[in-house]
């Protein structure tokens, strides 16, 4: 029983060492439900009719951040898979103006139309502001990287539909503030 209780102490010590990395008052990206590294659903994978590797319902994962910078204004999601083409990369997801305010998103939020001026959408590298994984069918597991980044941009500053790009360029100059990340992973 006692070997028991230790190996069960051990588990739930690992456990919330991996949950609080860093201080407890960094600036953090989580997905509720998901940490850090973990595997996505096949409901997250993309829904593209030309590529036969978007396969899924494109729903976005559930996402919460806490501990954001002062002077924060709006905040920008930018969300990449460095592996995808060959290694080239693709933009999976631009998504800007979220109001300093907004502190998290239910899950598929993102990946439907912006509701009640809750975020500005961008473009990724197929036009569209989220598109869920599409790794090509085979391969190991991706990494699919989300960078949250706080800004000094008011929530209506930046016109909708700028690329990965545009946006970066436009958060020069001192407008970024701090930034996050999540990586989760999909394979099929």
């Amino acid at each position: 029983m006692n070997k028991i209780v230790a190996a069960l102490s051990l588990l739930a010590l690992v456990g919330c060492a991996v949950t609080q990395e860093g201080p407890p008052t960094a600036f953090r990206l989580t997905s509720p439900g998901m940490p850090d590294n973990s595997m996505m659903q096949p409901k997250n994978a993309g829904n593209f009719a030309k590529n036969p590797n978007c396969t899924g319902q494109n729903v976005s994962p559930p996402l919460a951040w806490s501990n954001a910078p002062d002077k924060t204004r709006s905040f920008a999601i930018i969300w990449d898979d460095q592996a995808g083409r060959a290694g080239l990369g693709v933009s999976h997801a631009v998504i800007y103006g979220i109001p300093a305010n907004v502190t998290s998103f239910a899950e598929g939020e993102l990946g439907g139309a912006p509701t009640g001026g809750r975020f500005v959408p961008g473009k990724n590298m197929l036009g569209m502001h989220w598109l869920g994984p599409c790794s090509p069918k085979g391969n190991a597991p991706q990494h699919y990287v989300l960078t949250l980044i706080a800004t000094t941009l008011e929530p209506g500053e930046l016109a909708a539909g700028l690329t990965k790009p545009e946006l970066l360029k436009a958060l020069e100059g001192g407008k970024a503030l701090r930034a996050a990340s999540l990586a989760l992973r999909f394979a099929q």
